[in-house]
């Protein structure tokens, strides 16, 4: 069992379909038992879910709303497996959605931010071992004009057991 918290990104439902048909289109890419989101903490199996509810809910009090658009992908290499991941990342948002993160890696989870490892802001689209596969979706991807316009208006914290994940918590931004 782990806990991750997340941000199901309030995306026009055009948008989310384009997403699902990248995935459609793509078979070979596997995605996430999660709908389409931003990672924000990512599991961890070694947190009490009281404090860690707490803390989420203490920190969304008073942290504004993100907006950010995505408008290129990029490849990424998985360092605890030999998966690579399709990402979708945002040159607008950027920054506020790294600082979001930051601030959520603090108190009972400052021991638990990984340092070895920069942290990209992104929505996964997909993974596979494929390397060629995946290199070949980003490059289609940064191929075509696309603009997701979105907001994370909401903290989810998630349980994730085997194949499935539920929220446990989610806490409103603002």
């Amino acid at each position: 069992m782990s806990l991750l918290v997340i941000s199901y990104p309030e995306i026009t439902r055009q948008d989310a379909d384009w997403i699902q048909a990248v995935r459609q289109r793509h078979t070979f890419l596997r995605y996430s038992i999660l709908a389409p989101h931003v990672t924000l903490v990512f599991p961890l199996s070694s947190v009490v879910e009281d404090g860690l509810l707490s803390h989420i809910q203490l920190l969304a009090t008073g942290q504004p709303r993100i907006r950010f658009v995505l408008r290129s992908s990029l490849l990424v290499k998985d360092d605890s497996n030999n998966n690579y991941y399709v990402l979708l990342v945002p040159d607008e948002g950027f920054s506020g959605v790294v600082r979001l993160h930051d601030k959520l890696y603090t108190g009972i989870l400052a021991s638990k931010l990984r340092l070895d490892l920069p942290f990209i802001p992104h929505l996964t689209v997909g993974f596979s071992q494929n390397v060629f596969g995946c290199k070949s979706v980003v490059d289609a991807l940064n191929t075509e004009s696309f603009a997701i316009y979105g907001e994370i208006a909401y903290l989810d914290v998630v349980r994730e057991e085997a194949e499935t994940a539920w929220t446990v918590g989610r806490f409103a931004l603002g």
